[in-house]
């Protein structure tokens, strides 16, 4: 199939790329029964230095982008989505696409937590803002999958080794990802640090500087050989199957996650969030965990982390939403190694014409940052030992009509060459305890310590 695809794709971007009037073009055809991870893994071998993952937690839809067609990035520290909305309005106008889709292929990418904090080596090639439109897509919507290639008019011949090969490997079998190398090294990264960090915040809290702050440790491991991105993404969809699945890989290095929080969604004049704070681990039989689950919903302490969240997001749809609609108390989310309280929220008749917008209207909601705003973020700066890069920030996709998805990148690791830098937060309050918060923040890491094959699943 794959020869008679490539023939008839590169016949039709030919002829319209010799006859465009804009930069770029794109084809979209249907390509059924493609596993998404399988094609994520061929990246690599075929020339591309970018690919993304994403899937939504029903998996009904799944995205996988290969190399990078066009990229929408920017290192302001103010003004930044704005900056990024005018890139997206600007690719509407520089490409004509063609096929089965007559819209512009979607924008894929990420945000970092702060823009105001320096940023570290580590997260070189992970601006304050980035967006990719790939060179090929695979998207799969409501069990239907189509390929969608774009090449710039002025050079696509080159594009075409890449492509080329991308589409012989595709009609051959799955390929396997690699198997992860045996771990070397654990460093915890300051953790004396990090617990005078929660003590001095809980004396700000107690003496009303602040409602709550969020506060995230790191942990490095080193392992005997190159961890593959695409083993590790093929264990999260195994051992995390309600969870976001994200992976944004530039030049070897690549964050990628398991997320439980859904950030914003807009679907036409529909927009959904969830509130997720509060948390507790998972009981080794029904009746600890149904009594740890109850403890939970009970607890003053997570109560509290909790209502900040509603009351900032509620708030928020009310100001852009005809009509917002919440469940009156939380409800209890259970994964696979932790369970939290969640509130859905759907607003109605919403005003913004972007999900981008949106995005930058709640970054950071109080479940990532504190509560209030501005004075957590000062907080985070000044106490925490480490630089967040992306982790615990909006990672998604938006397309032409300005919908799109956008997850809270938290659960996730950043990957480069035989390391793994893992993070977890966890919300300060003024009853909050120390020790009890650090035990949380490794209950946190348990999904992509299983991922990397470090501890055993459950």
């Amino acid at each position: 199939m794959a020869i008679g695809f490539r023939h008839h794709l590169q016949q039709q971007l030919h002829r319209l790329a010799v006859n465009a009037a804009r930069p770029f073009v794109s084809w979209t055809e249907p390509w059924e029964d493609v596993d998404p991870v399988s094609f994520f893994m061929l990246g690599p071998s075929c020339g591309f230095r970018e690919r993304f993952f994403w899937s939504d937690r029903s998996g009904g839809t799944i995205l996988v982008g290969l190399g990078s067609a066009y990229a929408i990035e920017t290192e302001k520290a103010d003004g930044r989505f704005h900056e990024v909305e005018s890139g997206r309005r600007r690719w509407e106008k520089e490409i004509e696409s063609y096929g089965e889709a007559a819209a512009p292929p979607l924008l894929f990418g990420g945000f970092s937590f702060d823009p105001h904090r320096p940023r570290t080596d580590i997260w070189r090639g992970f601006p304050a803002g980035k967006l990719v439109a790939p060179a090929a897509l695979l998207a799969v919507r409501n069990g239907r999958t189509t390929l969608t290639v774009t090449v710039p008019t002025d050079r696509g011949e080159r594009e075409w080794g890449r492509i080329g090969r991308l589409l012989e490997r595709m009609d051959e079998c799955a390929a396997v990802p690699a198997r992860l190398p045996r771990l070397v090294s654990d460093k915890e990264e300051e953790k004396e640090r990090w617990l005078a960090a929660v003590r001095e915040a809980i004396a700000s809290i107690r003496a009303g500087a602040l409602d709550k702050v969020v506060l995230a440790r790191a942990r490095r491991l080193a392992f005997a050989g190159t961890v593959d991105a695409a083993a590790v993404l093929m264990r999260l969809r195994e051992q995390q199957p309600f969870a976001y699945l994200f992976a944004f890989e530039q030049d070897g290095r690549c964050f990628i996650g398991a997320s439980p929080e859904q950030l914003v969604q807009k679907e036409g004049e529909t927009c959904r969030s969830v509130c997720l704070a509060g948390s507790v681990r998972r009981g080794a039989a029904m009746e600890e965990d149904e009594r740890l689950g109850a403890w939970l919903q009970a607890d003053r302490k997570n109560g509290e982390e909790h209502e900040f969240v509603v009351q900032m997001i509620g708030r928020l749809f009310s100001s852009v939403c005809e009509t917002v609609e919440m469940p009156p108390a939380p409800q209890l989310l259970k994964l696979p190694h932790i369970q939290h309280l969640c509130t859905p929220v759907v607003g109605r008749g919403c005003r913004e014409r972007s999900v981008l917008r949106l995005v930058e209207m709640m970054h950071p909601t109080p479940a990532l940052g504190g509560t209030p705003r501005d004075r957590a973020l000062e907080v985070i700066r000044s106490l925490e030992p480490l630089d967040r890069g992306w982790y615990a920030a909006p990672i998604g996709w938006v397309d032409s009509e300005g919908d799109g998805e956008w997850a809270v990148a938290i659960r996730s690791a950043l990957l480069a060459g035989n390391e793994a830098v893992l993070f977890a937060g966890c919300g300060i309050v003024a009853d909050s305890d120390p020790n009890s918060e650090y035990e949380e923040t490794n209950v946190k890491m348990a999904p992509m310590l299983s991922a990397l094959g470090v501890m055993n699943d459950g």
